[in-house]
C-alpha cells in the first residue's frame, strides 16, 4: 500500500509540475485578464459539473471573501449553487441548458466566463461557453489532457497534463489558488 500511495503522490506532483510549467504564461495572462475585468466593474462566472461544480463554488468564495489577505470583495459567481434555478431549468428545458440560461441572464460584454470539465466535453458547459462568446465575454476552459470540444471554442484553455480525473481536479484547484493569490495582490 505504501508503494501505491507513493505512486499517487508522484502522479499528483508530476501533473502539477508539468501543467504549471507548460501554462505559466497563460496563468499570468489569465490573472491579468481577471484583474482587469474586476477593476473595470466586470465579473467572473464559473461553472462545471460534479467535483468541478464544487471547485467553481470554492473559487467564487475565495474571490468574494478573501484568499490570503484583507481586500474588497471581488464579483465572482458560481453558477452551480442555486438549486431552484438548476432544477427549474433542468425540468422545464434540459440539463444542457442549466448554465447557458444563467450566462444569458448574467453575462455582459467584458466579463470572464470560466468553464470546468475534466473531459472537456460536457454539453452544458460547452453550450454556456458558446453563449458567453456571443455576449462578448472572455471564455476560459479548464480541462483534462485529452483533445476535446471545449478547447476549440474558448479564448484560453488550460489542459492539465494528465488524463486521470482526480489528478485533473487537483491541478485545477491548485491553479485556481495561484490565480486567486495573483489577482488578490492587485487589490
Amino acid at each position: 500500500m505504501k508503494l501505491f500511495i507513493k505512486k499517487i503522490t508522484n502522479d499528483h506532483i508530476n501533473a502539477i509540475s508539468e501543467s504549471v510549467d507548460f501554462y505559466s504564461n497563460d496563468i499570468i495572462k489569465l490573472s491579468e485578464i481577471i484583474t482587469n475585468a474586476f477593476k473595470n466593474g466586470k465579473k467572473l462566472l464559473i461553472f462545471g459539473n460534479g467535483g468541478s461544480a464544487a471547485d467553481a463554488q470554492h473559487v467564487a468564495a475565495e474571490f468574494i471573501n478573501r484568499f490570503k489577505k484583507e481586500r474588497i470583495p471581488l464579483p465572482a459567481i458560481a453558477l452551480t449553487t442555486d438549486t431552484s434555478i438548476l432544477t427549474a431549468i433542468s425540468n422545464d428545458y434540459s440539463y444542457e441548458e442549466v448554465f447557458s440560461k444563467q450566462v444569458q441572464a448574467l453575462c455582459n460584454e467584458g466579463d470572464v466566463v470560466l468553464g470546468i470539465s475534466a473531459s472537456g466535453n460536457s454539453p452544458n458547459v460547452i453550450k454556456a461557453l458558446l453563449v458567453a462568446k456571443e455576449k462578448g465575454a472572455f471564455t476560459v476552459s479548464f480541462i483534462g489532457g485529452k483533445p476535446c470540444k471545449m478547447s476549440e471554442l474558448s479564448d484560453m484553455t488550460i489542459a492539465v497534463k494528465s488524463t486521470d480525473t482526480p489528478r485533473i481536479q487537483e491541478v485545477h484547484i491548485f491553479i485556481f489558488h495561484i490565480l486567486c493569490e495573483m489577482v488578490e495582490k492587485n487589490f
